[in-house]
Formats: C-alpha cells, sequence, structure tokens
C-alpha cells in the first residue's frame, strides 16, 4: 500500500535485530527505541515543507534562513508512545506536545480512551503520533479518529514494530494517513500481541 514506509535503512534493521534480543535490560531497550526513533522520524520528516526566514550571515557570506513551514504537533500514545518522544522533539524543536491515553482492554481487545488533552480547537497542521507497537490497530486506529475529529488536517503514523494484518487494516481503512514503520511482523499471538 502506498501510505505504508517500511524503513530500509540497514542501520535500522540492525537496530530492529539487536532490540529483539530477549537479554536486553530495560536500559538497553530505551536506548535502542530511542536510536529507531531518531532515523524513522528521520524518514517522516523528509517531506517537510519550508520557509525561508531572513537573510542571515555565516563566517563565509550572506545566506536565506529557512524554518519548517508548517506547525506540528507530536502525539505519543500513552505510555508506551513516550519512548519515542525524545528522538522526535529533538528534531522537532518547535512541535506542541499533546498526549493520548489509549490502553487496549485484554479480553476484547478493543481500545479504552482514559486521557485526551487535545485543545478544544485544533490549532496544528499536522500530527505525528508516536506509538512503538501495531498489533490488531485498534489502538491506533482510535487515535487517528480521535485527531481526524479534532480537524488536523494531516496525520503520520511513526512505530516500531506493526503486525501485518494491523498496518495493512489501518492503511486501507485510512489512506491519507502516512504510517513510517520499522518493521512488519507477519503474525499475531492468540492474545493479539506482535
Amino acid at each position: 500500500m502506498s501510505n505504508i514506509f517500511v524503513s530500509k535503512h540497514p542501520i535500522l534493521k540492525q537496530k530492529i535485530s539487536e532490540l529483539r534480543r530477549a537479554s536486553n535490560t530495560p536500559r538497553q531497550v530505551r536506548e535502542l527505541t530511542d536510536t529507531i526513533g531518531r532515523l524513522l522520524m528521520y524518514e517522516a520528516t523528509l517531506t517537510l515543507p519550508l520557509a525561508a526566514t531572513t537573510q542571515e550571515q555565516s563566517p563565509v557570506g550572506s545566506y536565506e534562513g529557512q524554518k519548517i513551514a508548517i506547525r506540528q504537533a507530536l502525539v505519543p500514545i500513552l505510555r508506551s508512545g513516550l519512548s519515542l518522544l525524545n528522538a522526535a522533539s529533538d528534531l522537532l524543536h518547535d512541535a506542541e506536545i499533546r498526549h493520548l491515553g489509549l490502553f487496549r482492554e485484554e479480553s476484547t481487545l478493543q481500545p479504552v480512551e482514559y486521557y485526551n488533552k487535545l485543545p478544544r480547537q485544533c490549532n496544528v497542521d499536522e500530527c505525528i503520533v508516536l506509538d512503538p507497537m501495531i498489533a490488531t490497530g485498534g489502538t491506533a486506529e482510535a487515535a487517528i479518529e480521535i485527531l481526524q475529529g479534532w480537524g488536523v488536517p494531516k496525520i503520520k503514523f511513526v512505530a516500531v514494530c506493526v503486525s501485518r494484518k494491523g498496518i495493512e487494516m489501518l492503511a486501507k481503512k485510512f489512506p491519507e494517513v502516512e504510517f513510517y514503520v520499522a518493521v512488519v511482523d507477519e503474525v499475531l499471538d492468540k492474545r493479539g500481541f506482535v
């Protein structure tokens, strides 16, 4: 599907391999997730529009400054999405940070919203949703619907590991949303986990 972007970056592939090790410490998981997040954010931001700012002076001459031309919000899905927030906010340091609290109810696998502090009026041009895992896709679906209901014109979704079933359902249901992912797993276990 044309709105799913699976990274082909060799460093990212190596980092995913390292992240999958059962022997990782919590610190190693955090560090690897952060590095993977930075690489995915690079890919998710390649097409951002730029605007000229002012004429500036470098040590060797003048140049025209540039800045990102749209207003953005980073939207981590609490709590796991926070693992990607430092990487994203380091690259987009002027972006607003908005949190959505969603969890998957274990028996039904349906998403439950427990936290939403979006302003009454949408004040950004683009949201980048951060959630390291997409399994069934229910939580991601709920997050996208919340943001669309808020009125955000463009949504990008950054995830580390996704199931084929979950990402294909999302891409089909939301063809206007771009999904940037590190790896696609073929199967879910009986509990709906990647």
